[in-house]
């Protein structure tokens, strides 16, 4: 398990390498906003969590269990987004900035609870299907998928 920090850069790294197809310490100081000295010391951290791939002034890459981190990091912001900005009707910069903020605070249990809230109040689907935010689909979807492949 990784800080909140952590997480911060991680998420960060995933952004910067979809919007610019690479990851540079210069990009990550200016998004988040910090030294570089800090992204080094963040980037050695996820470089021993085995979440990058890193050697000093060299390329950045995410690591498969980096990404699949990042991808969970974005989907809990969305959750908490949605809420915010759907649910509760703020307007969409407001939403954006409270999201970070609580996105950071609330544990993965209550992210989980939140979805599923979310997805039922605005009728996207039913989640009560044991949706867990650590997997990338509900649990009872992977297994309608793998009976439906199975078939």
């Amino acid at each position: 398990m990784i800080s909140k920090s952590l997480e911060e850069y991680l998420k960060t790294m995933y952004i910067l390498e979809k919007q610019n197809g690479d990851i540079r310490v210069t990009d990550i100081a200016k998004k988040m906003n910090c030294s570089k000295p800090s992204v080094n010391k963040a980037l050695n951290n996820l470089k021993d969590n085995n979440l990058i791939n890193y050697e000093t002034y060299g390329k950045i890459e995410l690591t498969k269990q980096g990404e699949n981190l990042a991808k969970k990091i974005l989907e809990a912001y969305d959750i908490v987004y949605v809420f915010l900005k759907d649910v509760l009707e703020l307007d969409k910069k407001e939403a954006e900035k409270e999201a970070e903020k609580i996105k950071l605070a609330v544990s993965d249990n209550t992210l989980n609870e939140l979805a599923k809230y979310v997805h039922k109040v605005l009728d996207f689907n039913s989640l009560d299907c044991g949706y867990d935010i650590n997997n990338e689909k509900c649990i009872s979807c992977s297994r309608r998928t793998l009976r439906k492949n199975n078939m």
